[in-house]
């Protein structure tokens, strides 16, 4: 069993990490809390875990993460029904565009890419973003992983 990640992201080279780890990860939209008087967003998510997947030391398995983002000022979402809590979307990846276009600044978006045109952006003072495992998802544990056998 490969060790729980917990991994930070201040800026986009370490957010390339974090969408590396997240990409094709399971998110009920229920899961999905924006807390605007905490400048907050955490999206509970079901992801692969890569390394072990990688490795080829078992069939692929997942595990329950939480992905957090701090300093946000908005959050905003395009073909996302969040009044449907049960709806499961996938995870593309994660990228962050600096605000202006300017490398140096700290602030700019964050965007959370679904499959099916899906997405979530937020606008931050800066990057500060975190991945954490929570353990190992018993619910995923024995599914297939479409293209592999």
């Amino acid at each position: 069993m490969s060790p729980q990640l917990k991994l930070i992201a201040l800026d986009a080279d370490d957010l390339a990490v974090i969408s590396a780890h997240v990409q094709d990860a399971r998110v009920e939209t229920g899961d999905i809390i924006w807390r605007q008087s905490e400048k907050r967003l955490v999206v509970g998510m079901s992801r692969l875990d890569w390394e072990q997947t990688l490795d080829g030391d078992a069939a692929p398995r997942r595990l329950v993460a939480a992905l957090r983002f701090d300093r946000v000022l908005a959050c905003k979402s395009r073909n996302i029904d969040l009044a449907a809590p049960d709806n499961v979307l996938d995870l593309v990846g994660i990228e962050f565009h600096p605000q202006d276009g300017r490398d140096e600044e700290p602030s700019g978006s964050a965007l959370l890419l679904f499959a099916q045109g899906g997405a979530i952006r937020l606008d931050v003072e800066c990057l500060e973003c975190e991945l954490t495992d929570l353990g190992g998802d018993e619910l995923g544990a024995g599914l297939e992983i479409e293209g592999e056998g």
